[in-house]
């Protein structure tokens, strides 16, 4: 007999993912147009799929480097080194099963029972859920929605952090609201976190989807080598390859045994076929990501345009990611609005609920997608608004 009494706490009271139960709602529909996830339309390029295959036929089926292969790591090195102008060794990088492993072995080594994280809301539901899986608790700061977009006040931060509190996540450009923190907000985080004595876990993975040209201010731009940062990063969003899962670990060398202990009781490494195309990705990949930033950002202009123009929408376009985070005047319970949506427009949204208390009265649109589809889903949106209560 089924007794959930004996499994853990945690695990039993593990939320449901309010954009999957919309996703899974819809999913097996036609003619709807999916907004719901965080991914673009296109499937993974030929040239990092062919090293992936070529990888299988010369039989690399076997156990690899826990770590990750070092043509990967130096690799991964390099194109850090490029990105954020400063020198960076393979020895700070570690290849994990996605970017969501990433993230579950990074909490599995700072924090568990009694401790606290702190992260700034709305937010990726995710990280919440995978701090309190591991026996700690997430503690929500809520970013400040004003006229100018969302903002963070650094007093409630310093607030929030207590004698339990073992880390801040912070996700920017972030999803769902599309908030980038500032350089000079990176530093001041930073500064808070080291007089705190607490790690900063930076997920950065929307860097390159940034509006204001070139890529986002990172805590590369202004950390020490011995600042205590973990960064978290995959490969889902700049190279489409979410369904490969596949993602890395940045962080001090000094960590490595122990990032290493982690992997191997949990994966016991990345395929080696799949690190393959995660090195192609790297080494043939520019064009494609720069493709992919130039229709996004079309893709932003032509939704938020068309959505603020009904004079009933609450949103600024985002400076970074690729989501649109807006709420309808009048539409308070937005789960069941993404239900109607779904119903009524077919498009499908994510919910604000599924983004923590602060995210309740907004809806999130990935417009990461064909311009004609972005275009007809807003004209389908933008109908459906006019005829909502």
């Amino acid at each position: 007999m089924s007794d959930l009494t004996q499994l853990r706490r945690e695990a039993v009271a593990a939320p449901e993912s309010g954009i999957v139960a919309v996703i899974n709602y819809a999913r097996e529909r036609e003619g709807l147009i999916p907004m719901w996830a965080g991914e673009g339309d296109l499937a993974t390029p030929d040239f990092i799929c062919a090293a992936a295959s070529a990888s299988l036929r010369a039989g690399e089926t076997f156990y690899t480097w826990q770590r990750g292969l070092p043509e990967l790591r130096q690799a991964l090195a390099d194109y850090t080194a490029r990105l954020y102008g400063r020198p960076s060794l393979p020895d700070r990088f570690f290849v994990t099963g996605s970017g969501m492993q990433a993230i579950q072995i990074t909490l599995a080594a700072l924090a568990g029972a009694g401790d606290e994280v702190v992260c700034f809301g709305p937010a990726w539901p995710n990280f919440a859920a995978a701090t309190e899986l591991q026996g700690a608790v997430a503690r929500e700061v809520a970013l400040d929605w004003t006229e100018a977009g969302w903002q963070l006040d650094l007093q409630k931060f310093k607030d929030a952090i207590g004698p339990k509190t073992r880390a801040v996540f912070v996700n920017t450009p972030a999803n769902p609201t599309g908030w980038t923190a500032a350089e000079a907000t990176l530093r001041a985080i930073l500064e808070i976190a080291r007089d705190a004595g607490i790690f900063i876990i930076a997920d950065e993975i929307y860097s390159r989807f940034y509006y204001s040209g070139g890529r986002a201010p990172s805590f590369h731009d202004v950390m020490e080598e011995d600042d205590r940062i973990v960064f978290v990063n995959s490969f889902s969003k700049n190279w489409a390859m979410t369904g490969w899962r596949i993602g890395w670990i940045e962080t001090n060398a000094a960590f490595g045994d122990i990032i290493e202990n982690l992997i191997q009781y949990s994966t016991s490494g990345v395929a080696a076929f799949m690190q393959r195309g995660a090195l192609a990705a790297l080494e043939q990949g520019e064009a494609f990501v720069e493709s992919q930033i130039a229709r996004a950002a079309e893709a932003r202009e032509i939704f938020a345009s068309r959505l603020l123009a009904t004079n009933r929408v609450s949103m600024t376009p985002p400076d970074g990611a690729f989501y649109a985070f807006f709420a309808i005047d009048g539409i308070a319970d937005t789960r069941a609005a993404a239900f109607r949506i779904v119903d009524e427009a077919g498009v499908v949204l994510a919910p604000g609920t599924a983004f923590g208390q602060s995210g309740h009265r907004f809806l999130r649109a990935c417009f990461h997608r064909r311009l004609d589809e972005v275009e007809t889903a807003a004209d389908r949106l933008v109908d459906w608004i006019g005829r909502a209560a």
